[in-house]
Order: structure tokens, then C-alpha cells, then sequence
């Protein structure tokens, strides 16, 4: 990145550090039963819900304590259950016909990051009916109150229950990208480990990780506060501690419930202090491929983490600390952390290399990362399109194999 362009970066990012105490953030309230919800919408005076979810949460039965707790409360619930993963702009505006169609006052998000981002982009559409999704795209372009949002999470990493970020494809383009706004902040989360216990291995070691990639990211950044420090740590502990017990036995109600936590301090902590290039180039690869988010997350890690050297050393150092990891001195520490980050997801059958990575698709997808990442996320090394170029090689296939033929 040329020098103009890394001043111009790291002022923008100041300035928001600078923000953050006079800027409207917020956690969620915390429910610890969807047998919560009725009494919140009767005492709200709301009587006809919408509830966005995906077919295969809803299949697997996951939806139904809620919807026959709510219709027998007297609340009506129109049911949008089409959503896919890496949500897209055509399941939006579905929803939000569904949502006008039926009278709704208040909006559902059931399932995964997918679900949760979609019934936020749907809020956002609620409040602004004559803006399309492609002008929210970026931060601070809501602004406007959108309708009661609850989050109920059956995944534990999206952390997309405690954030004020929505990531949407749109459906013409393949064009994936985040709409940043405090007003998409949930305000009630659900975290029930029961609605995670049917979740399959892969999903678990997915979105765990996910969940761990936002709390790194955050912490080694160069934004964060005293609040943010210390979730991101916390989060960083119940993972390494919990994931694979997560992992290995689906009835250990203890270890999902402290990932469903880890995956919400995690999130409370990118919210305030933004992530970094693992998130902007997965995020590319999931418009493009359709690569699942956590997935795409989790192959990247470790060679983004490892790319930034000595910058990251220090940050990575305290990490390798606070789960217990030792080492001489800070780069000992940082690279035996990432060295475990890799021992752990071999152990959760992560693959090394994402293989529907195309060579002449990558000057492209780096350029979506370069406009997502810069000037926003206070990354510890600054990289432009060109230079971020490199991550999509160091994970595809073809180039791992032609450089060990």
C-alpha cells in the first residue's frame, strides 16, 4: 500500500477510535429461553410476529417450540424459512413482503449468522422502503429505529446476536458486503445451548472457529478499549477450552453453553473494534463461491496470522498467555499460538485449501477485500488489493500443489 493511502487509513481509523465512548453501542439483553418470548411481545402490546429462519432449522424441528408457544400466547407468527447461507438480497425483499403481507411488528432472527444477518437487513428495509440494500452497504447508512429484533442463535461463533453488522450478497452480482449500523444491534439475544445440541460436527468446528476469529482479530487490532481487550481474551479461553469438547460430544450442554457465550463476547468485541483481512476475504469467497462464512474463516486464519510477523507478535503473545501457551519471547509465543490454532482444526477436520478458488477470479475478489478492509478495519499491516492478493493463492488448491510438484 502507498504511503498516502496508509496515512489516510490509519487517521480514518483513529478518528473512529477516537469515537467509539460518544457512539450509540450496546449489548443485547440477554434471554435464556425462547419461553421468554411471548411474555416480552405481550407486555410490548405485539401480536403478529415474523420469524426468519432457514428449511433445514425449521425441518429439524427447531422452530416449532417457538412458533406453538407464541400462536398459544394469541401471536400470530408469519414464517419466512427460505433463507440461504451467505443471505442474499432476493430472501431480504421475500421477507419483507412476507413481513408487510402479514402486519408483523416485530422481527425474529432463528438459526445461524445467515438467518440473524437477514432478519436485520429485513429491519433495515422496513425503515427505509424506498432505499435499496446497495446504498446501506458500509457504515453508519441506517439510521433510523427498524422494528423489535430478537436474535435467537443455533450456532455458537456468528456472534451476529450482539453485533450491528448485516452481510448480504446481492443476488444480480454475487457482491457480498456488510451493512454497518448501530440500529441493527438485536435487541434481545436468546442463548439457548439446547437449539445448538442437534448441530452436525462440521458446523460446530465452523463456526467455533468463527467465533475465535472474530475475538483474534479484534484483540490484535488497533482499536480496541479496556471492554473489548477483555471480552476478546475471554472469548479466546472458552474456545480453546470448549470447542472440541463441543466438538466431540453434541449432549455437552457445558461446553455449548460457554461457546454460546464465547461466540457473544466475541462479537461484542468486533462490534467496537472491527476485524481485519480474514473476514474481508472470506467474505469475498462467500459472494463469489458461496463458501461458507465460518469455513472460509478458519482456512485463513493461520496464513493471515502468520503473514503479519512481527506486527501481530505482541498481541498474539498476550493470547498464547491467557490459554496458557508458553514461550521464550513474543514471537516464540504468537507462533506457537497460531501453531495451535492449526493442531486444533486438524483435530476438527478443517481442510488446508479451499479448491473452488479460481486464479483469474482473484484479481477481482481482492478488490472487493480491499474495499471492504481499508480504510475501516485497523488492521496491525496495512495491505491494498494487489498485496491481499496473496491470501487467495496461500489457500487454493492449485497453487499449494504446483508450489510443492
Amino acid at each position: 500500500m502507498n504511503r498516502v493511502k496508509k496515512i489516510y487509513c490509519r487517521i480514518f481509523q483513529e478518528a473512529f477510535h477516537i469515537a467509539i465512548p460518544f457512539l450509540p453501542y450496546r449489548k443485547p439483553r440477554i434471554l435464556n429461553g425462547m419461553d421468554e418470548l411471548p411474555r416480552l411481545f405481550l407486555d410490548k402490546k405485539i401480536d403478529s410476529v415474523l420469524l426468519v429462519t432457514d428449511k433445514s432449522i425449521r425441518g429439524f424441528g427447531l422452530t416449532k417450540p417457538l412458533e406453538d408457544g407464541l400462536r398459544n400466547a394469541g401471536i400470530k407468527v408469519a414464517v419466512y424459512d427460505s433463507t440461504v447461507a451467505n443471505p442474499t438480497t432476493d430472501n431480504v425483499e421475500e421477507a419483507r413482503q412476507l413481513y408487510l403481507a402479514s402486519g408483523c411488528e416485530a422481527i425474529i432472527g432463528f438459526g445461524g449468522g445467515s438467518s440473524i444477518d437477514a432478519a436485520k437487513a429485513v429491519g433495515a428495509r422496513i425503515a427505509y422502503p424506498k432505499k435499496p440494500l446497495s446504498r446501506m452497504e458500509g457504515i453508519l447508512k441506517v439510521l433510523r429505529r427498524i422494528p423489535l429484533l430478537v436474535a435467537v442463535p443455533t450456532t455458537a461463533g456468528t456472534g451476529s446476536e450482539t453485533t450491528l453488522a448485516s452481510v448480504i450478497v446481492d443476488s444480480g452480482t454475487r457482491h457480498k458486503y456488510p451493512i454497518n449500523s448501530f440500529p441493527l444491534i438485536p435487541r434481545y439475544a436468546v442463548l439457548d445451548p439446547e437449539v445448538t445440541r442437534t448441530l452436525p460436527q462440521s458446523i460446530t468446528a465452523t463456526t467455533g472457529l468463527d467465533a475465535l476469529t472474530h475475538a483474534v482479530e479484534a484483540f490484535i487490532g488497533r482499536s480496541t478499549t479496556k471492554d473489548t481487550r477483555r471480552d476478546a481474551i475471554e472469548a479466546t479461553k472458552l474456545i480453546f477450552a470448549n470447542l472440541e469438547k463441543a466438538y466431540r460430544d453434541g449432549n455437552d450442554m457445558d461446553a455449548r453453553r460457554a461457546m454460546l457465550k464465547a461466540a457473544f463476547l466475541a462479537g461484542s468485541a468486533f462490534t467496537k473494534s472491527y476485524v481485519g483481512y480474514v473476514h474481508a476475504v472470506a467474505h469475498s469467497l462467500g459472494g463469489r463461491y458461496n463458501t461458507p462464512h465460518g469455513l472460509a474463516n478458519a482456512v485463513l486464519l493461520p496464513y493471515v496470522l502468520s503473514y503479519y510477523g512481527k506486527s501481530a507478535w505482541k498481541k498474539l503473545a498476550i493470547l498464547a498467555d491467557a490459554v496458557g501457551i508458553k514461550g521464550r519471547d513474543d514471537e516464540e509465543k504468537a507462533m506457537a499460538f497460531i501453531t495451535e490454532i492449526r493442531r486444533m482444526e486438524h483435530e476438527l477436520r478443517i481442510p488446508e485449501t479451499l479448491p473452488e478458488i479460481r486464479e483469474e477470479d482473484i484479481e477481482e475478489l481482492s478488490g472487493y477485500a480491499d474495499k471492504e478492509a481499508n480504510p475501516l478495519y485497523p488492521v496491525p499491516m496495512l495491505m491494498d488489493a494487489k498485496e491481499l492478493e496473496v491470501f487467495y493463492r496461500m489457500v487454493a488448491a492449485e497453487h499449494r500443489i504446483t508450489a510443492t510438484a
